[in-house]
């Protein structure tokens, strides 16, 4: 599962994240929250859903809806993944699976479309490992943009800057962690309260191996909403996806 998150004022949005920490590390019904401490180096660092508590994360939904944000995310599940890979050593003995590989594809098809649309694009990844893939991840946005020429005859002329970054030094990671957490419960729990209420942010969140009615699998709009419903027969069901560190542009 990966995420993508256009940010109208990203330095605002920034701001705003780290005065709600202060304001919320300052509250005295919740700084002596282990989570909340400076020792444990979690909410007190960034936020990060899955290690907030409730009223953290009411916290920061509510924040993220007060802001100019468009979420993009694409889902890939974990069965069909490794049916494929096992599939492909059959036929090819020396291949191996890269976990690197499958995410800047997933990179490559995620900004397909959203590239040609400006005249400066800032992409801003999640730090993965110790190892610098700023240049991987640079392959895997131009390719993006030559996907899109071939398919469409547009070709995009904006210039692409791409670096990484760790959530604490930027608040958009901050802020598609949270979009990805509440697609991620409904994806491996079923629940899917939290997702509806950020739906109103979301564009687009592309389920590949949802090929109940496509081949290339299903697409989830504003004007078709992801639902617990709309995931009823899915092949695989749900509770197989897993999350990828998010990106935000």
């Amino acid at each position: 599962m990966m995420g993508c998150l256009e940010v109208a004022d990203p330095l605002t949005l920034a701001a705003d994240i780290e005065a709600l920490r202060e304001v919320l590390l300052a509250d005295p019904t919740l700084n002596r929250v282990p989570s909340m401490t400076a020792a444990e180096r979690k909410t007190a660092v960034a936020f990060h859903a899955k290690d907030d508590i409730p009223e953290v994360r009411r916290e920061v939904f509510k924040l993220l809806m007060r802001h100019e944000i468009k979420f993009y995310a694409i889902i890939r599940d974990k069965i069909t993944l490794t049916t494929a890979v096992r599939l492909r050593n059959e036929s090819d003995p020396t291949y191996r699976y890269s976990e690197n590989e499958v995410y800047d594809a997933l990179v490559s098809r995620l900004f397909r479309d959203r590239l040609h649309q400006a005249d400066y694009n800032e992409v801003v990844f999640a730090r993965r490992g110790r190892k610098d893939r700023t240049q991987a991840l640079m392959a895997a946005l131009d390719k993006a943009r030559t996907n899109f020429a071939r398919k469409w005859g547009v070709v995009g002329t904006g210039a692409i800057h791409v670096y990484a970054a760790t959530p604490r030094d930027h608040g958009g990671l901050q802020a598609v962690d949270y979009l990805l957490w509440a697609l991620q419960r409904l994806y491996e729990r079923g629940e899917d309260r939290y997702l509806s209420v950020i739906w109103p942010k979301a564009r687009m969140v592309m389920d590949i191996d949802d090929t109940r009615a496509r081949g290339y699998g299903e697409w989830f709009t504003q004007q078709k909403p992801l639902t617990l419903e709309a995931l009823t027969g899915r092949p695989g069901g749900i509770g197989t996806s897993s999350r990828s560190p998010g990106h935000t542009a």
